[in-house]
């Protein structure tokens, strides 16, 4: 079977299969509404020979991930109430990167012992994405963490709003991963980490990055 057009690691004008950051000129920006934690914008762009267009887009301070792993492959996930889609999620642990200057894995670390009570000795960048490029600026980084210990009951922190009694529960990675192409579960950080997570372990982990790696996609504070 003959390869597409353009197939090929490099695509067919030798273009690097890998995203570019590479803005183009805002003539013009517009905030429509000052959120809490997300504002919605307008930019007018030029686009050179395709014009200027007009975009509104949600701006969001960007966000982490965690797939932690304990020693018998087991992924922590969380159930909790998510409104604008109605429904109880089975998610990772994941939060807002909302102070400034913290670095990431600082702010996953955060996140993993408030919400799930657990710390971790080992940390290390497992996939990066954009959640919805085409309406939002939201870039996430999901790491990796093992070595997983609880948290002493009098340091663990008070959980409150959708967070106050959440379901939490060790699940197996293999079941993860089946449970993320059936359907059954639907966050973005979730199915993209199980399966970056099962991906990663079938090559041995090689494909793991240190939790300073670049992320030029990490939106500005």
């Amino acid at each position: 079977m003959r390869d597409a057009p353009g197939a090929g690691a490099g695509g067919g004008d030798g273009t690097p299969l890998a995203d570019e950051i590479a803005p183009r000129p805002v003539l013009r920006h517009d905030v429509l509404q000052r959120g809490r934690i997300i504002d919605l914008v307008r930019d007018e762009v030029d686009l050179g020979d395709a014009g200027v267009v007009t975009r509104e887009y949600v701006e969001h301070p960007g966000a982490v991930a965690i797939v932690a792993l304990d020693e018998q492959e087991r992924i922590l996930l969380e159930r909790q109430y998510r409104h604008p889609v109605r429904s109880f999620m089975w998610e990772v642990p994941a939060g807002l990167l909302d102070v400034d200057g913290e670095p990431a894995v600082d702010a996953a670390a955060r996140e993993l012992a408030e919400e799930a009570d657990v710390t971790a000795e080992r940390w290390a960048v497992l996939a990066d994405y954009a959640t919805t490029p085409g309406s939002s600026d939201e870039a996430v980084r999901i790491f990796l963490a093992r070595g997983i210990a609880p948290v002493a009951e009098a340091d663990r922190h008070v959980r409150t709003g959708e967070e106050a009694g959440m379901e939490l529960r060790w699940v197996p990675l293999d079941e993860a991963v089946a449970r993320a192409l059936d359907g059954s579960l639907h966050n973005p950080s979730t199915v993209v980490g199980i399966l970056a997570a099962a991906a990663s372990r079938a090559g041995g982990w090689s494909s793991l990055r240190p939790t300073d790696a670049p992320w030029p996609a990490r939106p500005r504070a």
